[in-house]
């Protein structure tokens, strides 16, 4: 059966996304696996962390500066310390952390508070210190002041003071990504809305490729697509063309994109904080053989991946059908890093699992049901500076997986004015048609 994929808006006449019980399932989640591990609390300063733990966003022009902070300790609820008025907008508007039965003063869950921006404030302004303060508070009411507290992200100063406090800091990024790993249903659903808003931005950028758009313009296209489709944060477009494709740059540019040019784009977005990573190859006007060997090589690929997903498969199978990294001209898996690849998606990219030749035959992560992921493969072509690059993204179902992006990635689509020739005449395809149906040549 499809995974639904409903409208973005509440309706009362269909149960659709349920945000409440979305919220319920991640925080049990999060519970469920800091009891499994040794950690007495987990204190976050990561976005996605802390909106998967509180369900809180203050917005996206704040996801590089640890300024914000949430902690769970074992057995109680989770307290966000934000920025400014943000705590006082959580107060208003977000119920659920609300833990005051019914007395009096703010809820005791939204709380204001301030991390050191990434250094800018003072070290001598006793932010850092502060911050621990606040934390080493809690741990003892909750008879945890002896037990490791698990931190995802942190800067050193207030390691440091977290440290001075008497508090025994570890690594707390796995119990969060590890709770992470198995999505819910309604993550699922939102997911698969996230990426069927990506399928509408592919179909305007087919439509508006052709010879003389810039690689930047293309950016715009798809980032308006988004916007207007409601998407929260289009963190990238990787739009790369022509002798840029091989090697892969990751970033694009303003080139010129000319006929008969390979152009292939990543997508990446927010839609309620799932993220998509997705991408797709075109050829502008016509493709050439060697452009179409290396998107059949590149979509093999592909398909032997896919076809092994299925629970109590290992992220080590579905590596070993993919070519080693001296096959496609890197000295090493770390050269060739992220080009045959796949990730975890959800309130970030790049979750687990990971596969990759780097560390998945070594370090095998079985699949489960309800994992999501992405898959990437990468060919270059024999001409040696066109290739192929496509990404489907996959949700592990009982007996095998659904591929969620949609757009089509079957065969080498071409875009813009297609070039033909007709009795050994180049000419345009609508010009080509016309020969062929009144019988001219």
């Amino acid at each position: 059966m499809a995974i639904r994929t409903f409208g973005p808006n509440a309706v009362d006449w269909e149960e659709r996304v349920d945000l409440d019980r979305l919220r319920r399932q991640r925080l049990a989640r999060l519970h469920e696996t800091l009891n499994r591990s040794e950690l007495g609390a987990v204190l976050s300063f990561d976005f996605a962390n802390i909106r998967y733990m509180t369900a809180t966003h203050i917005g996206t022009w704040a996801m590089d500066k640890l300024i914000r902070f949430a902690l769970l300790v074992r057995g109680g609820e989770p307290i966000v310390w934000d920025f400014g008025s943000a705590a006082r907008h959580h107060q208003l508007y977000n119920p659920w952390l609300d833990y005051s039965d019914g007395k009096e003063g703010p809820p005791t869950g939204a709380r204001a508070g301030i991390s050191t921006l990434r250094g800018a404030f003072h070290p001598d302004a006793g932010i850092a210190q502060d911050v621990a303060a606040k934390i080493a508070t809690e741990l003892r009411e909750h008879g945890l002041a002896g037990e490791p507290l698990g931190i995802d992200v942190a800067e050193m100063p207030i390691l440091t003071a977290l440290r001075a406090e008497g508090i025994d800091v570890v690594d707390g990024q796995q119990v969060f990504l590890e709770a992470r790993r198995i999505k819910t249903p309604d993550e699922i659903s939102l997911l698969t809305q996230a990426c069927a808003m990506v399928d509408a931005a592919y179909e305007e950028l087919y439509g508006y490729l052709r010879p003389g758009v810039r690689e930047n313009e293309c950016v715009g296209v798809v980032s308006k697509v988004l916007y207007d489709l409601g998407s929260e944060y289009v963190e990238g477009v990787n739009a790369i063309s022509g002798e840029r494709c091989s090697p892969h740059p990751h970033v694009y540019s303003d080139r010129l994109i000319r006929p008969g040019d390979p152009a292939f784009f990543d997508i990446l977005h927010s839609h309620l904080g799932y993220r998509t990573c997705y991408y797709r190859t075109f050829a502008v006007g016509s493709a050439s053989s060697a452009q179409r060997d290396a998107y059949v090589r590149c979509r093999e690929y592909m398909d032997r991946a896919i076809a092994l997903v299925r629970p109590g498969a290992t992220t080590a199978d579905v590596v070993q059908v993919w070519p080693r990294a001296e096959e496609f001209g890197f000295a090493d898996e770390t050269a060739a890093f992220a080009l045959q690849y796949g990730h975890g998606v959800g309130l970030s990219i790049w979750e687990k699992p990971i596969f990759s030749r780097l560390v998945s035959l070594d370090h095998p992560e079985v699949l489960e049901e309800g994992m999501v992921f992405a898959l990437e493969t990468y060919w270059p072509a024999a001409d040696g500076w066109s290739a192929a690059r496509i990404e489907e993204e996959v949700v592990v179902t009982a007996d095998g997986c659904e591929v969620i992006t949609k757009f089509p990635a079957e065969e080498l689509l071409v875009a813009g004015r297609k070039y033909w020739t007709v009795g050994g005449e180049l000419n345009t395809r609508r010009e080509a048609q016309s020969h062929l149906n009144t019988g001219t040549r």
